[in-house]
C-alpha cells in the first residue's frame, strides 16, 4: 500500500500544498510554512524541525485541519520535516531498562503499557531499550500523554543522549499497529 499525506501551507487546507509518499527531511523546499495536513493513507511522524528533530508527532489517517493548536505548538512551530512508518504485520518485542546502557531492571514488552509506575512499580520509567520487532511510541507521561517518540528496530543506549535532553524519562509506550493505517 502506497502512504500518502497531503501538507497545507494555511490552516483549514488552504494555500499551497505539497503532496508526500516517503520521507522529507525538509520541507522548506517545497514550501515556506505549513500549519494543516490530510493524511490519507500510512502513519506518518512530523517534526517541527528539518532532519527529523525538534517535537514530534504521531499522525495517521485522518484531517488535521490546525494541528498548532491541538498539540499546542508555538506560532513559530510548523511541520518541517516527516518520516513515513513503514507497515509492520508482526509480533512486536521490546526490551525495556531502567538505566542507560542496558543496566537496571529489564522488562520484556509485547503488548502496550500506560505506566511503568503503575504496572512495574518503576518510578523514573525507562532510559534505554532494545527494539527487537516492530514500531513502537514511547511517551513522557503515563497514560500515554506528554512529548512523545518514535522508535524503530534498534538499539537505543542512552535516550538523555540521543534527545539531548537532561533527565528525559518515558512512563508509557503502546505498538504502531497496522490497524491504525
Amino acid at each position: 500500500m502506497m502512504c500518502k499525506i497531503i501538507f497545507y501551507e494555511d490552516r483549514n487546507f488552504g494555500g499551497r500544498s505539497y503532496e508526500c509518499s516517503g520521507d522529507c527531511f525538509d520541507m522548506s523546499y517545497y514550501m515556506s510554512r505549513c500549519y494543516s495536513c490530510r493524511v490519507e493513507s500510512g502513519c506518518w511522524m512530523v517534526y517541527d524541525r528539518p532532519n527529523y528533530m525538534g517535537n514530534q508527532y504521531f499522525m495517521r489517517k485522518g484531517e488535521y485541519a490546525d494541528y498548532m493548536n491541538m498539540w499546542g505548538w508555538g506560532m513559530n512551530n510548523w511541520i518541517r520535516s516527516c518520516h513515513m512508518i513503514p507497515m509492520y504485520k508482526g509480533p512486536h518485542r521490546m526490551r525495556v531498562y531502567e538505566r542507560e546502557n542496558f543496566m537496571g531492571q529489564m522488562l520484556e514488552m509485547i503488548d502496550d503499557c500506560d505506566s511503568f509506575m503503575n504496572h512495574y512499580q518503576w518510578s523514573n520509567g525507562c532510559m534505554s531499550c532494545h527494539v527487537m520487532d516492530g514500531h513502537w511510541l514511547m511517551y513522557e507521561h503515563p497514560h500515554y500523554r506528554g512529548k512523545m517518540w518514535y522508535f524503530r528496530p534498534g538499539e537505543y543506549r542512552s535516550f538523555r543522549e540521543m534527545m539531548r535532553m537532561g533527565g528525559m524519562r518515558f512512563m508509557s509506550m503502546r505498538r504502531i499497529m497496522d490497524s491504525w493505517y
